[in-house]
């Protein structure tokens, strides 16, 4: 995933964080003689086995959805929720002091693609983040995609960008009502028109645009039933190539397992454009296998490269056929290795920055060298290295607190 282009996303942690704090204070202050009568939750005796172990799931009745007696008993909670909140005197004032705190200007780091910037803001107390472009650092921005226009009541939200190199097109992803599901749109730059393309069953995916802007891959699921897409699991991920102005029906199946239905898979296309990097990840773990594909070769087919979910890979960039990882393997605070995938095997490893004292938190390749950011006593450290590995020097920052957003090319 691409640092700067989903920068905007950040704010979501903190308005959650600014929710709990304000849930906390609420409660806090609730009226202590106020007699809480709970609605009934009802126990049956649901009993699963699992390796010869009975265990007991009495509230089992409650995952049932559609059923009318789930639906009395959640609004009978939300009454209950809505009349205790409804008697703290205090609720207003920490209201109104909280919306004091938080109504500041806030921008987001810009990133360039082709000759133009794009950068988020919010002026203060606007739901989400507003998307914006402009020619130059210099120039008046306009707004490219405005989130709060996308429904009356917020509940659609901003869930991914992804910009074309030529800065000419820019996929994005919608999510409505806090689902993971997302429909994603292209908007032309220029005119701020969508396209007619829709992209739709995307999950846990961005869009990765190969470098001449005719398409992107993305990952994406089987269309679920409509009773139960918000409620089943999801299995066998597919990654897919989408052309520009051909429908989602035309879309080339790129590479999928149907042996393995856990695996997910994430693209990112290199920075030169030769390759598309696959990250394969199972569930929630961190530990990732590594496949790519050459764009360059004829009839080329997709390639595995690290076969283990063994340890974290984070894909950095690549200088012709050798790719540098960030990784934890043999390392739990980070380090960075190249792999030429002429030779991959892991006796041909070479490492080129090794585990420090402090966290590794991300690296990325700009101006010909490696800007490593790191966690040191709680607070960010920025170092920069050559390509070879040789440190710099360490960037001075203005003071302590957390960085984030470097964002570049390795010619720049």
């Amino acid at each position: 995933m691409k640092p700067t282009e989903n920068e905007f996303l950040c704010s979501k942690i903190i308005i959650a964080a600014g929710i709990s704090v304000l849930i906390f204070l609420i409660t806090s202050c609730a009226h202590t003689k106020y007699t809480i009568k709970y609605p009934a939750s009802p126990q049956t005796n649901c009993v699963e086995y699992y390796h010869g172990v009975a265990v007991n799931d009495p509230y089992r009745w409650l995952e049932d959805l559609n059923s009318p007696q789930v639906k009395n008993w959640v609004e009978e909670q939300n009454r209950l929720t809505f009349e205790y909140l409804g008697k703290i005197q205090q609720r207003e004032s920490i209201r109104k002091r909280l919306t004091e705190l938080w109504n500041y200007e806030r921008f987001g780091v810009p990133f360039k693609k082709g000759k133009r910037y794009f950068y988020s803001r919010n002026d203060g107390l606007q739901n989400q983040n507003v998307i914006y472009m402009t020619e130059s650092l210099e120039g008046a921005p306009g707004i490219l995609i405005d989130p709060n226009l996308f429904s009356k009541d917020g509940t659609v939200a901003l869930s991914g960008l992804s910009v074309t190199e030529d800065g000419k097109y820019a996929a994005y992803g919608v999510a409505s009502a806090g689902s993971d599901w997302e429909e994603w749109r292209v908007r032309n730059v220029e005119t701020g028109a969508d396209l007619p393309d829709k992209i739709e069953w995307v999950k846990f995916s961005s869009a990765a645009w190969t470098i001449d802007g005719k398409g992107f891959f993305y990952s994406r699921f089987d269309k679920p039933d409509d009773a139960s897409k918000l409620t089943q699991v999801n299995y066998y991920h597919k990654l897919y190539y989408h052309k520009l102005g051909e429908p989602q029906d035309k879309d080339r199946l790129i590479y999928h397992r149907p042996d393995q239905k856990e695996w997910n898979f994430y693209p990112e296309t290199t920075s030169d454009g030769r390759y598309l990097i696959i990250s394969s990840s199972q569930g929630t773990s961190p530990k990732r296998r590594i496949f790519y594909l050459d764009l360059k070769a004829p009839n080329a087919e997709v390639t595995p490269l690290l076969t283990e979910f063994d340890a974290a890979y984070d894909f950095v960039d690549n200088n012709g056929t050798v790719f540098w990882f960030k990784t934890d393997l043999n390392a739990p605070r980070g380090r960075v290795v190249a792999i030429d995938i002429t030779s991959p095997s892991r006796e041909n490893w070479r490492e080129v920055i090794p585990e420090a004292k402090e966290t590794m938190t991300g690296v990325t390749v700009i101006g010909n060298r490696f800007v490593v950011t790191y966690l040191k006593d709680a607070h960010s450290q920025v170092k920069i290295y050559s390509l070879d590995g040789r440190f710099e020097y360490e960037l001075q920052l203005p003071g302590m607190g957390t960085v984030s957003g470097f964002y570049g090319k390795k010619e720049d």
